[in-house]
């Protein structure tokens, strides 16, 4: 092989290996897209041109040239594959003058062969190929009385290619080529040809076919089966994330499987992201699958009135042979303000609890203030703010008027009628509300004082209830009558009958409430307790945008009057049970049990005459002795007081009963009897005392131990800081 032919296969070798190194580079750049099935074409055809040199040393120079005919068909499943079909012709020529042409000679040839071309990007390819095929040469100029002869061959050929695909339909190749020729017939005069020669040659090809990136051809393989959304209310916002707004049937209409289709949905102005409905890994082909779609909306959804018509976009992302496709559906549907709802479920009376309203907490608390000095530290803390909050909307002037366009009996008996809620603090401005507006009311002032409140569902209307706090097995302390109040998880509840508001006192509310509960008891399934704080896990409260309401809160002496005359009520009716059950027993414990709670509830001269029976019954039984210590203690009669807690002391310790659990209390009570007559010295000796027994009640006040008389941890006469001595343990 001469020097040049040695030149030109190492450029072409050098050429390879950069055609290679560039692959390489550009495969590791790009999407994980399966170009070879996005831009498969079904057949090709093109024109190769390729000059070769020859291996063999001939002891002369010579050159081929070839153009060649080919059509490709790419394997339909494996598209890289393409076998091949080549024709054309191959010139053989003699480059020494004194030969005069004699060994020139044409090749026409046919060959059958496969190309695999894998295509790293949208524009580029790398591939081999190997080809066999026949040719009939022709040798014009041979036989010196200028009669051509011919014979047959064996063609193979093995190369590279490399193309540069600038549209879907052209591909130009750069092809080296390592070709291979066995002449047949007369191998004395032909077979000096027979060997290998190489080359590098160019090609360009027309694909047939729809270009996968043209407009005409936007890949649509899902098919959408939804127009139209029920209808979707701001109310329920937080709900839609995890709960279905509708759903939507799509289809791959395909004939081979999509993967990873990832459905979403998508309003804008209302949404700040598409939300994700599913995520379904493979879509065979025809197959049709359901899909529930959630919504995530901002809160734009709350800044809209009455009904608002609404265009949104269901989202279908998935990959169709490996290359990303988005295609998107419009749906419409009608947005509801966040006064709107239907009763399919009763919880979503949660999302109109608007207890954060600032509003609310302000209006709530000057109520409290108004009342403050007239609350029973020992009652129930949740039913006094109860009633004080009853009146308090009462003395604002709100009264119950019913829905005259949907009514809420006609709305809970059909699911399909849309009712609205009035929000809380549209309420408190409007002054007018029919059941469900003045429960949520009701409700979100208590919730926003930390009371736990419910609302209570039975056929045709919903009221309010509340947490008294008090166990249920202590129900005395709130009712004598156990069944006015509702045990529900270990706990004392009140119904309020809300619509009463403004016509009957707390008490009538109350009973009205205990008593529609009752008219349903043989029908359990029929009324239900749906506790707020439950039913706002799944339907958070409404957003809202908090303005002054300027409400007049009305008169606090009328709110303090009314609030006194129930609690007086309540209180003397606990008393009369306590009182009446002493007198039928005539037991010392009875009458010790009746000063207490009468002391509890402020009833001083009660609860001194009850403890005077017990000890008439028995002037040893030191419980009511100790008691009395208590009320003049509490009354600041601290003489009377400590002569009282000395006595007791002086009677367990003669008996030898400093184990028992009440002596450090006696103890107690005559050190903070001290201090209040401000003998410091006899303080800290019981309080050294005290700390001997007991190490953990003096813990608990600790500024006795100082003789400077320091801050205590609450006044003498809080009845929560009173020891009163009911069993002796």
């Amino acid at each position: 092989m001469s020097n040049f032919g040695n030149h030109r296969f190492f450029k072409i070798i050098s050429l390879v290996v950069l055609i290679s190194i560039i692959s390489i580079s550009n495969l590791s750049s790009q999407e994980k897209t399966d170009f070879n099935k996005f831009y498969q074409f079904p057949f090709s055809i093109g024109v190769d041109y390729a000059n070769l040199s020859p291996l063999n040393d001939y002891g002369f120079d010579s050159t081929l040239t070839e153009i060649t005919g080919n059509i490709r068909y790419p394997i339909p499943s494996i598209p890289q594959l393409q076998p091949l079909f080549q024709f054309g012709i191959l010139r053989f020529d003699d480059a020494e003058r004194d030969h005069e042409d004699k060994w020139d000679h044409t090749h026409y040839f046919a060959s059958l062969g496969a190309l695999y071309s894998n295509r790293f990007s949208k524009t580029f390819e790398v591939g081999g190929e190997l080809t066999l095929g026949v040719s009939q040469a022709i040798f014009p100029n041979i036989d010196p009385e200028g009669v051509p002869r011919g014979t047959m061959n064996l063609l193979a050929s093995a190369g590279i290619r490399a193309s540069l695909d600038p549209s879907y339909s052209l591909s130009l190749d750069i092809h080296p080529t390592l070709k291979y020729a066995m002449y047949i017939g007369e191998a004395q005069t032909f077979g000096l040809f027979d060997g290998f020669s190489f080359g590098i040659g160019f090609s360009g090809h027309y694909r047939f076919g729809e270009d996968p990136d043209a407009p005409q051809a936007i890949i649509r393989s899902i098919k959408f089966e939804v127009e139209r959304l029920p209808a979707i209310f701001a109310a329920m916002q937080s709900y839609y994330v995890t709960n279905p707004i509708g759903t939507v049937a799509i289809t791959n209409t395909e004939d081979f499987s999509i993967y990873d289709v990832d459905v979403s949905f998508f309003q804008a102005g209302y949404m700040d992201n598409p939300t994700k409905a599913v995520t379904i890994a493979e879509m065979e082909a025809g197959e049709t699958v359901a899909v529930d779609l959630l919504a995530s909306f901002n809160d734009a959804v709350f800044s809209k009135n009455g009904v608002t018509p609404l265009t949104g976009e269901v989202k279908v992302d998935y990959l169709w042979r490996n290359r990303p496709v988005n295609q998107v559906s419009s749906v419409s549907y009608d947005l509801h303000d966040k006064t709107a709802l239907t009763w399919d479920d009763d919880r979503k009376v949660g999302a109109f609890i608007t207890y954060a309203d600032s509003a609310l907490r302000n209006y709530a608390s000057a109520i409290r203030q108004y009342t403050k000095d007239d609350i029973v530290p020992t009652f129930s803390d949740a039913l006094q703010a109860a009633m004080q909050i009853y009146y308090g909307l009462a003395e604002l002037g709100i009264i119950y008027q019913i829905d005259p366009t949907s009514p809420f009996d006609a709305a809970q008996d059909n699911p399909q009628i849309i009712d609205s809620i009035s929000i809380p603090r549209d309420t408190l401005v409007r002054l007018t509300g029919d059941c469900d507006d003045l429960t949520t009311v009701y409700t979100a002032l208590l919730e926003t004082l930390g009371i736990e409140t419910a609302f209570i569902t039975v056929p045709g209307h919903i009221y309010a209830a509340f947490n008294t706090g008090v166990a249920s097995k202590d129900f005395r302390k709130v009712h004598n009558d156990k069944s006015m109040t509702l045990s529900i998880d270990g706990s004392l509840w009140v119904p309020v009958e809300i619509t009463l508001m403004g016509t009957d006192d707390f008490l009538s509310a109350w009973r009205i409430g205990i008593m529609e509960f009752a008219a349903v008891a043989d029908r359990p399934d029929m009324r239900h307790v749906i506790k707020t704080r439950e039913a706002q896990e799944i339907f958070r409260p409404v957003g809202l945008t908090e303005t002054d309401l300027g409400l007049q809160y009305g008169s606090k002496a009328e709110i303090v009057k009314n609030f006194k005359r129930d609690m007086d009520k309540l209180i003397d009716n606990v008393i009369a049970d306590y009182k009446e059950t002493a007198s039928n027993s005539k037991r010392k414990r009875d009458f010790n049990k009746l000063g207490i709670i009468s002391a509890q509830f402020g009833r001083i001269a009660t609860a001194e005459e009850a403890f005077n029976s017990a000890l008439s019954l028995d002037r040893n039984y030191l419980n009511p002795q100790i008691n009395l210590g208590n009320l003049y203690y509490m009354e600041e009669e601290y003489q009377e007081a400590l002569r009282n807690f000395l006595g007791a002391e002086r009677i367990m310790a003669e008996a030898g009963r400093q184990g028992s659990s009440v002596y450090p209390k006696i103890l107690l009570n005559i050190a903070r009897t001290y201090y209040e007559l401000e003998n410091y010295d006899r303080v800290a000796e019981y309080y050294n005392r005290i700390n001997e027994f007991d190490p953990a009640l003096t813990a608990k006040y600790t500024y006795l131990h100082s003789d400077s008389g320091g801050s205590r941890a609450s006044d003498a006469g809080s009845f929560s800081e009173i020891l009163f001595i009911d069993d002796e343990e």
